[in-house]
């Protein structure tokens, strides 16, 4: 899972900052207000704000699933070990190591999923072509506000990430300790080992 996780991880995280820098690059203004019909036909400015919209849509997504494979990891195993210890006796306390490894990432993953849905509501609200704007709250305007969200939410993300791999790293040595706990009880009992 290590591998995986890091590879997802990096990948998630390449994707949020490429939707940054895409939305770093809608300088261009439309000429035209965004209530008059062919504002949505200007091609630079919408061009840009698509490939915006659509990286960004993809890199909070890429980023979720992200995040639920590795708490769908930390279940699996947590099963495992809890079914792993009824069947040969072990302590507990792997069990409860496992939970606890499992219960420490999650309020981060909570943050991040909601600074990540967060991000894509006020990307949708900095939209020019939509009605509601949040301009002057926090003495900013809509798309200063959604990359401020933004930035907020890659570092958070990028963060969540590096403290999901440590757990990962946790719950290998929790894993591999049983692993190595029941290879010696099979032994022990002249049972096949591999």
């Amino acid at each position: 899972m290590k591998r995986i996780f890091l590879t997802l991880a990096v990948i998630a995280n390449l994707c949020l900052i490429t939707a940054v820098v895409f939305g770093l690059s809608i300088r261009a203004k439309s000429t035209l207000p965004p209530t008059d019909p062919r504002y949505l036909l200007d091609p630079l400015f919408n061009a840009r704000i698509s490939s915006h919209m659509l990286v960004g849509l993809g890199a909070l997504t890429f980023a979720t699933l992200v995040h639920a494979i590795l708490f769908t990891y930390f279940m699996g195993t947590g099963r495992w070990l809890e079914e792993t210890t009824q069947a040969y006796g072990l302590e507990q306390s792997w069990y409860r190591q496992n939970q606890k490894i499992k219960y420490s990432v999650l309020p981060g993953i909570i943050i991040v999923l909601l600074l990540l849905i967060t991000t894509g509501a006020m990307g949708a609200v900095a939209d020019p072509a939509t009605p509601m704007t949040l301009d002057g709250l926090l003495g900013m305007t809509s798309a200063n506000l959604h990359f401020a969200v933004a930035g907020i939410t890659a570092l958070a993300n990028l963060l969540v990430n590096v403290l999901e791999f440590i757990a990962v790293l946790q719950n290998t040595a929790v894993v591999e300790g049983v692993l190595a706990e029941v290879r010696r009880i099979r032994e022990e009992r002249g049972l096949a080992v591999d």
